[in-house]
């Protein structure tokens, strides 16, 4: 059986803006995993195909092992069709069974298809395909919970973590651990990697939840990592106070204090300033002492504006900042509760915090949005951050960005006017 991943509808997707501006939902992280990764678990399938916006799909395709918007993958074989957004810990449906399909909201978000029955459906594209499996196929209610927002990762990252170590089951020392160092709680909650180093002088403390230190991690002295907390492959940690709740993707370098926050990957936060409640996408570089609120003077419930108009409440009195791929952070940066900082953007601090605001590809300078030296320098950048990663930036991502860039048009436009009026007033 195969399993179709799906990435839509775009209201929804939209609701993980910035992160999902250039990947699908389902492969942002929580936990130990992508949500991709936890479904394919869960139904035990490891032939992935997906349909995924086209603007993204050649950089998805070069970087994932999954098969991409082919619609071969929708004919010769059984299918178990899932929407990226479904909770895999709720989802109680199973790749064995007769063809049914699970709606919610009138949308279909699951869909199992044998080969007898796909053959009496329209194959011609996964829209087709969904629209006729719903039309003849038996309907049931869905069954399980969505991923509505990205601080609904955020917020139950710990626990899920938790869950997920408890999944893999694995527990102690396989890569290297220099003395003197301290190990709390109980040692089975703790697993070190082949090929994982951790330094002398380095506190790791599963009192209260595991920690997984994944292949090629190294953990530098003054260290203090404290569970639930995943950090990826070849990840280091520089004398970091790691609260709880943290998962940190690979190939990042972390150092000052972070707590109950998601890094998807290949970002840097080398030095010191405290980042909480956050969810920061690839390639970002977080200056010297950038620094998030993710609690209001009054601890009321925070409001996130994802569009830059309509506030909308999380629910929760713990929410950061939600940070696109390739945004850059001058030193002293600060960032105001809630706040939503676009993809490709480019900072400098003011002293204050922030706008809770800021549109992607903005140069937010002396208070101001500007277009300041537009697209193409900031593809260099990111041509030269990714190859220190030893990462290639190809034509392809140019054109993703592209695209993206006239996406996000509308409120950097608004934002760059303002802007320009202020000034002459």
């Amino acid at each position: 059986m195969r399993l179709i991943l799906i990435d839509g509808p775009e209201s929804k997707r939209a609701n993980f803006y910035p992160l999902t501006l250039s990947r699908p939902v389902f492969a942002l992280r929580v936990g130990m995993s992508s949500l991709a990764e936890k479904l394919s678990a869960k139904l035990g399938l490891t032939d992935v195909a997906c349909f995924i916006p086209e603007y993204m799909a050649a950089p998805f395709a070069l970087r994932s092992t999954y098969t991409v918007n082919k619609v071969e993958s929708l004919k010769g074989d059984d299918l178990f069709i899932a929407n990226g957004r479904i909770k895999a810990s709720t989802f109680t449906a199973t790749a064995s069974g007769p063809s049914e399909v699970g709606t919610c909201d009138n949308e279909v978000c699951w869909a199992r298809i044998n080969k007898a029955d796909l053959a009496k459906l329209k194959t011609d594209s996964i829209e087709a395909l969904l629209a006729s499996a719903k039309a003849i196929l038996p309907n049931k209610p869905c069954g399980a919970e969505m991923w509505n927002y990205t601080w609904d990762l955020i917020l139950s990252n710990p626990q899920v973590l938790a869950d997920d170590f408890k999944a893999a089951g694995r527990s102690g020392i396989e890569g290297s651990v220099e003395q003197p160092n301290a190990i709390r709680g109980d040692k089975k909650n703790v697993f070190i990697a082949k090929g994982a180093v951790v330094h002398p002088m380095v506190v790791i403390d599963a009192e209260h939840g595991p920690v997984y230190l994944d292949e090629g991690v190294e953990v530098h002295p003054f260290t203090r990592i404290e569970g639930p907390c995943y950090v990826g492959k070849k990840s280091i940690l520089l004398g970091t106070k790691c609260r709880e709740g943290m998962s940190i993707g690979p190939m990042c370098r972390v150092g000052g204090e972070v707590e109950e926050s998601i890094i998807q990957g290949y970002s840097n936060k080398y030095h010191d300033g405290f980042l909480g409640h956050a969810y920061v996408g690839e390639w970002v570089n977080l200056g010297a002492l950038t620094t998030n609120s993710d609690l209001k003077n009054d601890y009321g419930s925070v409001s996130v504006m994802l569009d830059g108009r309509t506030p909308i409440d999380t629910g929760s009195t713990k929410v950061g900042s939600l940070i696109g791929d390739h945004t850059k952070t001058s030193i002293a940066t600060l960032f105001n509760t809630g706040s939503v900082i676009g993809a490709m953007a480019l900072i400098m601090a003011t002293g204050k915090p922030l706008p809770k605001f800021i549109p992607s590809f903005a140069w937010y300078i002396d208070g101001n949005v500007t277009k300041g030296f537009g697209k193409g320098k900031l593809y260099g950048t990111a041509k030269i951050a990714m190859s220190r990663r030893k990462c290639q930036w190809t034509p392809d991502d140019e054109k993703m960005w592209d695209a993206i860039f006239a996406m996000t048009a509308g409120p950097r436009d608004e934002a760059v006017k303002r802007a320009r009026k202020a000034m002459l007033k």
